[in-house]
Formats: C-alpha cells, structure tokens, sequence
C-alpha cells in the first residue's frame, strides 16, 4: 500500500511540473495582418494534438487544418504550429463565461507606430481599451513596447496558459518600459512569438563530408545542399535572442547535434534542445571556430541512441551561421 500511495503522489506532482512548464511567465504575441491573426507555438514533449487543443481552446483538428498537416500523423518536438485566432478564442471586448481566463495577446511596437494605427490595424478596437488594458496613454507609446491588442480566451480547468493570470485582466501593469530596448519579456515556450512548420530532432538524412583538424581535435562537417542563411548575412550578433541572454556563470562543453528546422533563415530565432537547463532559457553556444549564436532552449534531449555522447541539438540554421554545417561538432556552451 505505501509503494502504490507513492506511485499516486509521484504521477502526481509529474502531471502538475509537465503543466508548470507552460505556466510561468506566459507572454503571447500576435501574428497576421487584415483580421487574420494567429498566435505560433512550438512542440514541447509529450505534447499532441489534444493537449494543443486545450491549451489554445481550439479543436485540434481545426489547429491541424490550418496548417495544411495531417491530423492523423503524430507532432515532433519543436514543430512549429500557426495557432489561429477566432470568434472561438480571441477576444477584444473582455466578455468572459464563468470558467474562462482572459490571457493577454501582445503586439511589439515598432518605429512610427501609434495608437490609432494600431487601433485600425486590430480589428479596430477602441483606443481607450487599448489604454486601459496597458495602463498607458496613447501618447506615451514608444517604439520596443509590448502593447497588450486583446486576450485568448480559454478554459481556466483545461489550460495551463490560465495559471497566474489576474481575474481582472483590465488591471494590469505597464508594458512600457523606455528602459528595456526590445520591451521583450519571457515568452511562453509555445514561443508565441514564432512561426513557420516542421522541425525533426533527428539527425539530417544528407550526404555531408567530415575534414578533421589533427591540431585541435575538432570536425568540421559541411553539408553538400546546406541552405544559406539569410539573418547571418545582414546580422552580426549571433541570432534574434542575443539581447535576452544573461548569464548565471555555468557552462559546459562537448558535442553538438542538429536538427532541422525552418526557423532561423530569415529571422535569426535559434532554438537548443538540452538536458539539465530550464525551458526558455537563453544559452550561448560558441563553435570551436570562434562564432557565437544564441539559442533558446526547447526542452530535453530526445531519449534516443542518436542523442548519446551529446551535450545539445541547436537547430540547422544556428549551426550554419556557426559555419558548422549539419553533423557532430564540439561547442562550448555558457547560460
């Protein structure tokens, strides 16, 4: 009996941790122009279409749909999902039911951006919403303001985005902070800020060519079809999420796997797989060739035999703006 009692508390607290992951600092950004919006999320583990579903209160079906992808074939983790935003979830008039949660859905201002553009852009919700739900006047809003546009609409039982939310979402603090240059805060690991399909954490199924390095034991591996990297040509600072890194003074070293991805390209957001390191988190990875990226961390390791002997899988476009290709490599990591 104590041995089953143990077993109870144990699935337990394992349910309530795999939800908390979603729960903490939960900050939603919008997508989409002309009044269709959407929100990105990025697999996570043990995620599937049901669990998206009532995270985002969506049919999962509806959700597969609108990514043109078969509801019948299982998620990869890191996937990245297009999460629409409708009459079902998207609010702009704080009408909740009992049962609901109202969670904020944010838009990042940019240069020459105001109220009233952005009134007309949102499906013209009034300016003095936008004021009240922001704790801001509209003129005092600036560029790198993350300014909240509406609220998703889901289950306060069902979704673990409803955890920590005020039961007054009309009094919430200011996002303006004309101290923080991006105005960015932690995004929930959906990185709903995200977008575009299909990332494997497998290895690359491509014909590469290893040269080694007898002097520093290193491989260099390039890939004969590798993509070009559109961000690393315009951009010097390591990749979209250089400006959230902070250091606690850890850091590792060893070898490094890929997978693919189609994140990065264009937009510089890297993304690590890696045991030991909390979700969201902002890691450093340096290749032996001196190039830095910033990637921020998805969840684990997948438990396969390709992962052992490996420290981390960054994805496809990181490793080619280290100019590492796609294979094994070592690295040195700080977070």
């Amino acid at each position: 009996m104590p041995d089953m009692k143990n077993r109870i508390v144990f699935f337990v607290l394992f349910i309530f941790y795999a939800f908390k992951g979603h729960s903490q600092h939960v900050q939603l950004h919008i997508e989409g122009t002309n009044g269709k919006f959407y929100l990105v999320h990025m697999v996570v583990a043990k995620e599937n279409w049901y669990s998206i579903g009532r995270l985002f209160n969506l049919s999962p079906h509806d959700i597969a749909s609108f990514n043109n992808m078969s509801f019948d074939k299982p998620l990869e983790v890191a996937t990245q999902l297009n999460i629409p935003l409708n009459a079902s979830n998207f609010d702009q008039k704080q009408l909740k039911i009992p049962g609901e949660t109202l969670v904020p859905i944010y838009h990042m201002v940019e240069e020459k951006e105001w109220m009233f553009k952005l009134s007309s852009v949102y499906n013209d919700v009034p300016v003095t919403s936008l004021e009240k739900w922001n704790n801001i006047k509209r003129d005092d809003l600036r560029a790198g303001t993350d300014l909240i546009v509406g609220f998703l609409r889901v289950k306060t039982d069902l979704s673990p985005l409803a955890s920590g939310i005020s039961s007054n979402p009309s009094i919430l603090p200011s996002t303006s902070d004309s101290g923080n240059k991006t105005g960015k805060q932690t995004e929930v690991v959906a990185s709903t800020t995200v977008s575009a399909p299909l990332y494997r954490a497998e290895p690359a199924k491509t014909t590469v060519t290893a040269v080694s390095n007898t002097t520093t034991g290193t491989s260099t591996v390039s890939n004969t079809n590798e993509k070009i990297n559109n961000y690393a040509l315009s951009h010097s600072n390591g990749g979209f999420f250089s400006s959230d890194y902070t250091t606690s003074g850890k850091n590792t070293s060893g070898q490094a796997g890929t997978f693919k991805s189609t994140s990065g390209w264009s937009d510089g957001k890297y993304y690590a797989l890696m045991n030991g390191v909390p979700v969201g988190t902002i890691i450093r990875v340096s290749g032996a060739n001196g190039k830095t990226i910033y990637a921020k961390v998805l969840g684990q390791l997948p438990d396969m035999k390709e992962s052992a002997g490996l420290i981390t899988r960054i994805s496809n476009a990181a490793s080619a703006e280290l100019g590492l290709g796609e294979g094994r490599f070592p690295v040195e990591i700080k977070y």
